[in-house]
């Protein structure tokens, strides 16, 4: 993806990106029901690469498929380029997970840039301490075979709710996770740190007493004045 725009979500909360992609008529691209496992303080940007189960059936997921060195689970973890995100559609089900440490590490090891499921991980606690941004939806120790079989690499999935294509850009914070269509990824990316600057600007005079009417949203031409003094100031 392109450099500038990478830098540019990460700087950017998700609901900022919300509020942006709600102007073009988006309104369903946080994936639901899903959080970080642990908070990293930075975002997670990426374009997505996916992994999509199916439901368990009993005589085609007995432990010995991790012997099958294409088992789709093992090969998205050793397929995900460098710098994206590995997002798996786990069917909003997380009564077995989908994935676990060992796997994470490895996808962190390649360069991977973040992992998503819509269920959940087991060995969680350990996968937070990991210096690669998790999202889940809670632990799940039951191995990924006791309800779900790995059956599609880099297909369209829905993860909570959300289409995700193959290439759409995702950006994590710590609060949630949200699917823009790479083709206007850069777009957004560019009116979200303008919304981004004006939200500080915001914050810093409400702090200062100032009333929200006319301010937020900038009805009141002597805000946006302001507005441009501050930013000036600051450089922003």
């Amino acid at each position: 993806m392109n450099k500038d725009t990478h830098a540019r979500l990460m700087a950017v909360s998700v609901a900022t990106l919300a509020t942006a992609l709600f102007k073009r008529g988006l309104r369903n691209q946080v994936i639901q029901d899903v959080r970080p496992v642990a908070r990293k303080g930075r975002n997670m940007v990426g374009p997505a690469f996916t992994l999509r189960y199916m439901p368990a059936r009993e005589d085609r997921n007995q432990l010995v498929e991790f012997r099958n060195p294409q088992h789709p689970q093992r090969q998205a973890i050793e397929q995900c380029p460098p710098g994206s995100i590995l997002v798996m559609d786990s069917r909003k089900d997380a009564r077995a997970a989908s994935s676990g440490d060992i796997l994470i590490t490895r996808l962190m090891v390649r360069g991977g840039a973040g992992v998503v499921t819509d269920g959940g991980f087991r060995d969680s606690m350990v996968i937070g301490e990991l210096d690669i941004p998790a999202y889940h939806h809670r632990p799940s120790s039951p191995t990924n075979l006791t309800l779900h079989e790995a059956i599609d690499i880099n297909v369209p999935i829905g993860c909570g709710d959300v289409a995700v294509f193959p290439g759409d850009i995702l950006v994590g914070d710590d609060d949630a996770v949200i699917v823009i269509p790479s083709g206007i990824a850069d777009e957004i990316a560019r009116e979200a740190v303008e919304m981004t600057a004006y939200e500080d600007f915001v914050v810093e005079r409400v702090k200062a007493g100032a009333p929200i009417i006319g301010l937020y949203p900038a009805t009141d031409e002597t805000n946006l004045e302001k507005f441009a003094e501050w930013r000036k100031a600051n450089n922003r």
